[in-house]
């Protein structure tokens, strides 16, 4: 008499939970604010604002953009915000920093908005191997998130899991 095989992911009752799906979709783009100044390193109001109004504002139409500045120039706090108020009526997000802190900033957005309701009293599997670089604090908060309506949380793959949260009962 031959055995039947149960596979017993898909019968599973985990909701799988993936973090890519969330990624929102657009150009990421970063704005090097040392490309206006002197040698890299100094900031001359006349000649900033004359470079800034003579940019091409209109390339990052729609995009997702991180201001900053790669070299140690000290920089007065307005440069940023001249900056960024040609940029606000066009893009989609700005942020100061880097492009990893634009793409914690997005998720933070994303998941801030997400609906928990699908998640109430179930058993959750975060999935944990991904293609695609996810901000480790998309985690964080993601866990922080479930936790207030999942009956239990695992990290990974339904075939290796890890145990994270479980709620009292």
């Amino acid at each position: 008499m031959a055995e039947t095989i149960v596979n017993k992911v898909s019968n599973s009752v985990l909701v799988n939970f993936d973090l890519e799906e969330f990624i929102p979709k657009g150009t990421r783009t970063f704005i090097d604010l040392s490309q206006w100044l002197e040698e890299g390193f100094l900031l001359r109001e006349k000649p900033f604002r004359a470079a800034l109004k003579g940019h091409d504002w209109n390339k990052y139409s729609e995009h997702f953009v991180a201001i900053g500045c790669s070299t140690e120039a000290i920089l007065p706090a307005w440069a940023t915000l001249l900056v960024s108020s040609y940029l606000q009526p066009i893009t989609k997000m700005i942020v100061l920093g880097s492009l990893q802190d634009l793409e914690r900033q997005l998720y933070r957005e994303t998941l801030s908005t997400l609906d928990l309701s699908p998640f109430e009293g179930k058993s959750i599997m975060i999935k944990g191997c991904s293609d695609k670089t996810i901000p480790q604090d998309a985690y964080v908060l993601l866990v922080q998130l479930l936790q207030t309506v999942a009956k239990s949380l695992f990290y990974g793959e339904a075939c290796s899991s890890v145990p994270l949260w479980k709620a009292k009962k």
